[in-house]
């Protein structure tokens, strides 16, 4: 029996942003030491499988509906909209704990700015189901080992702002469902016009780059998050090998 699309599109959209809460909401049961450990781990991972769907999965589908040069400039697009979404305070990242000290102020942001981040992330998702279900399956996993983090990030702003861990989680669970509003919002507009759906993939593609190169990237250089450098490698590679199985 075949699953009707759209119920695929919000199951996966559901996946990539639910998974990452709830293995967060586990990994904060650890001490702070542990913690730390398995953050950086987990960010070392989350690079390798960024990298391998933008430019492995997405930007190759994407170019086989699109000349190279519309292709490569919605990708470009995609890097430069981010940039001016992480400018304006729209979209913001914190997967260190060191550096979410500097954000305590602004733990009224982290709901707003989760809820459109997993909106983001569910439309991107169903966009990448519609073209392919493996290629859902693979977005909804990359998304989901970058929402560990993530959300660690923001679990940490909420408690330092006075919430409780019920409370922290449940803001957490409540912003995840603007990933299923984003895969919603993809599947009827994508009906209204389908053919944008290449420019949908190629954009996506270049959203995670930029995901993976400014935040994760530098998070591992800087000295807060440790991490031998034979075993990022190790990690990353973990995860380009995973979304190649996939």
């Amino acid at each position: 029996m075949s699953v009707s699309p759209l119920l695929l599109a919000i199951a996966l959209s559901a996946l990539g942003s639910f998974l990452g809460v709830c293995v967060a909401s586990l990994i904060y049961l650890f001490g702070d030491k542990a913690r730390d450990r398995l953050v950086a781990w987990l960010v070392s991972y989350a690079v390798g499988s960024l990298l391998g769907l933008s430019l492995l999965h997405l930007l190759p589908r994407a170019l086989l509906s699109l000349p190279a040069s519309r292709a490569l400039g919605t990708l470009l697009l995609g890097i430069l909209s981010f940039f001016i979404l992480e400018k304006l305070v729209l979209w913001r990242h914190c997967h260190d704990p060191h550096e979410c000290q500097l954000h305590s102020s602004a733990a009224s942001l982290v709901i707003i700015g989760d809820a459109f981040h997993t909106f983001v992330d569910g439309a991107i998702i169903a966009a990448a189901t519609l073209t392919s279900p493996w290629l859902g399956l693979t977005t909804a996993l990359a998304a989901a080992a970058h929402e560990i983090p993530q959300e660690l990030g923001d679990s940490a702003i909420l408690l330092r702002a006075g919430y409780g861990r019920v409370q922290a989680l449940g803001l957490n669970l409540l912003s995840g469902l603007g990933g299923i509003l984003g895969a919603l919002f993809v599947y009827v507009a994508l009906g209204q016009v389908p053919t944008v759906l290449p420019y949908v993939i190629a954009f996506a593609a270049g959203s995670f780059l930029y995901v993976a190169m400014s935040d994760l990237i530098p998070s591992l250089h800087r000295g807060h998050i440790e991490v031998n450098p034979v075993a990022q490698v190790l990690l990353l590679s973990a995860g380009l090998f995973t979304l190649s199985m996939v």
